[in-house]
């Protein structure tokens, strides 16, 4: 886990842990805070849970990892015509400000509410379910993270990063380059991390 200054490109903190948790997370910002750091608007990826952790620091949930979760429901290239619609709405995302997103989410939801409500029955149970789930489950996302979604847009002045770009790239990197060392013991790994970070 590694915790980056957006503003410095510095890393800051880091830990070896088997998986991410949001009290480690929560546990890294406070360690930020005792080093003397200010913490002043936190990105992340929008895992379960963490982006409502920080009560007192603006969240700004990673525009990127939106439009992934959404790529995820619906594939890259949708069949339905309100999915390729609400693809071009996801598209936005990005390179609009927070009123015009929010109104094209506004209007796709407008035209295609009827059919997102659309249930089909089950003829074993009898039951009813709603016929197009991940097309729901897309646009509930959407929705329940837009609070998160433009807190750069929100808060101009401070200069928070849309996305975690910048530490999602340092990743990509040294993910390739451990690669190309893939028979390092663990310890070993440690150490090649430790100075691929202080670089």
């Amino acid at each position: 886990m590694l915790f980056k200054d957006a503003l410095t490109k510095e890393n800051l903190l880091k830990y070896y842990v088997k998986s991410e948790t949001n009290a480690l997370y929560i546990q890294g910002i406070e360690e930020l805070k005792t080093q003397g750091f200010e913490v002043i608007a936190i990105v992340c990826d929008g895992r379960k849970g963490l982006i409502t952790s920080f009560k007192d620091i603006p969240v700004q949930m990673c525009q990127f990892h939106q439009s992934a979760i959404i790529r995820r429901y619906l594939t890259k290239k949708p069949k339905l015509k309100a999915a390729q619609e609400l693809m071009e709405v996801v598209d936005l995302l990005t390179k609009t400000d927070k009123e015009s997103f929010i109104g094209a989410l506004s209007t796709w939801f407008d035209k295609w509410e009827l059919f997102l409500n659309e249930r089909t029955i089950n003829e074993n149970t009898q039951k009813s379910f709603y016929t197009h789930k991940k097309l729901r489950s897309a646009y509930r996302s959407l929705k329940n993270n837009l609070p998160w979604l433009f807190t750069w847009y929100d808060n101009y002045d401070l200069q928070i990063p849309n996305t975690t770009n910048a530490i999602d790239g340092h990743f990509s990197d040294l993910k390739n380059k451990l690669r190309n060392h893939n028979g390092l013991s663990m310890e070993r790994k440690k150490k090649f991390i430790d100075e691929f970070l202080k670089a």
